[in-house]
């Protein structure tokens, strides 16, 4: 008589394998209200998240131990989330500038995450392959800086949480006009920002060059583009016109050119 085979077990991707309290009655994730993500509404404004990273609370001491972690023993996979408690993981609106030292992971899995952007310093995760932030819904946008992780091939990302997104076409915040270097003292410092208007707390480095950024120069405008599995709206903080157009096109289906935002011209919502 012959054994038959034993069934095969196939891992569930659209499980949350981060959240370890699945029955406590405590959230891990905020609400969002920037756009509805179920509803076509392209008219109405949208604009960036306001919060700021609490960097004395328990939840991001704990993140920073855990990079430290990983970067010391060289994981190829990072999973803080599953380390955190609900508490903890509703205290992270971003991730460190340390998640650079992670140059051995290949897959980073958010999944469910309160995260409300991720900072450029992703760019320096030279051997991620696979990028996971599915279900955090809060998260809008990406740096342009995310196109620098040369190998990254496979992401999940929840598409109608996107600005400019296909379903939906909602509109992306619309960006701070640029700059002549006669008016450079009109610009905050850019190490003290206002994440409502600019998308992030300090801009240290051009998105496309890298090179410091003066006042001057500066200039921010999105673009949509293919990375890994996903088009993404990106965030481009340039440090003159010419980095500005030394950006590729823009996705089909997507706006062709960088832009300042607002109400894009793009094709019309898929529904299906």
């Amino acid at each position: 008589m012959v054994d038959k085979e034993k069934p095969k077990l196939f891992e569930n991707h659209w499980v949350d394998p981060s959240n370890t309290d699945h029955q406590g009655s405590e959230p891990y994730q905020d609400s969002c209200s920037c756009f509805d993500q179920y509803n076509v509404r392209p008219h109405a404004r949208v604009d960036f998240h306001a919060e700021l990273q609490d960097t004395s609370s328990a939840g991001w001491q704990h993140l920073l131990a855990l990079i430290d972690e990983a970067a010391s023993d060289g994981r190829e996979e990072f999973r803080p989330l599953a380390e955190l408690s609900p508490q903890e993981r509703r205290q992270i609106v971003t991730l460190p500038p340390s998640i650079s030292k992670l140059t051995a992971v290949r897959h980073l899995m958010l999944y469910g995450s309160n995260l409300v952007r991720v900072p450029p310093e992703i760019g320096a995760m030279t051997s991620l392959e696979q990028f996971t932030p599915y279900t955090s819904n809060r998260l809008h946008w990406f740096p342009y800086e995310i196109t620098r992780c040369s190998r990254l091939v496979r992401s999940t990302v929840s598409t109608r949480s996107l600005f400019g997104n296909y379903k939906l076409r909602p509109q992306f915040p619309r960006l701070q006009p640029p700059r002549s270097s006669a008016a450079e003292n009109d610009l905050p410092d850019l190490a003290g920002l206002d994440p409502s208007r600019w998308g992030a707390t300090a801009i240290r480095s051009c998105s496309v060059c890298d090179r410091p950024i003066e006042k001057g120069g500066f200039r921010q405008v999105w673009i949509s583009l293919r990375v890994a599995t996903d088009v993404l709206p990106l965030l481009v903080n340039a440090c003159s016109s010419a980095c500005v157009a030394a950006l590729p096109g823009g996705t089909k289906d997507y706006s062709p050119s960088p832009h300042q935002g607002g109400q894009v011209d793009q094709p019309a919502p898929d529904w299906d």
